[in-house]
C-alpha cells in the first residue's frame, strides 16, 4: 500500500494556478481495474484508490504518512520557467520573424 505525495499541476485548460498550492497524499493502485463486459464500467477491488487527502504543506503530508506507518514516495513539483512578454514586442523593429497578417 504505497502512497504518493505530490503537488498537483495546473489544468491544461486554464492559465490560473487555483488548487495547486496544496499537497495531496493518494494511494497507488494495488490491483488493475477490470472492465464489466455488459455495461462497460470499470471496477476495482482496491478501496484505497478512493482516498485522497489534502494538506497545506509537504511537511504535514509526510508527518501524517510517517505517523500512520504508510510508505510513501515524494514527487517534488517542477517549476515552470517564467517568460516575460510584452504586447509591444509583437511590433518591435528588430523582430526576428515578419508580421504575417
Amino acid at each position: 500500500m504505497l502512497a504518493r505525495i505530490f503537488q498537483p499541476a495546473r489544468t491544461a485548460m486554464q492559465s490560473g494556478k487555483a488548487k495547486t498550492r496544496e499537497w495531496i497524499l493518494e494511494f497507488e493502485p494495488a490491483s488493475a481495474r477490470a472492465l464489466d463486459p455488459l455495461m462497460g464500467w470499470t471496477s476495482s477491488t482496491d478501496m484505497n484508490g478512493q482516498v485522497r487527502l489534502r494538506f497545506d504543506s509537504k511537511e504535514d503530508a509526510i508527518a501524517y504518512a510517517e505517523k500512520h506507518g504508510i510508505p510513501f514516495r515524494l514527487h517534488e513539483p517542477q517549476q515552470a520557467p517564467v517568460i516575460l512578454k510584452a504586447y509591444a514586442d509583437n511590433f518591435a523593429y528588430g523582430r526576428k520573424q515578419p508580421w504575417t497578417h
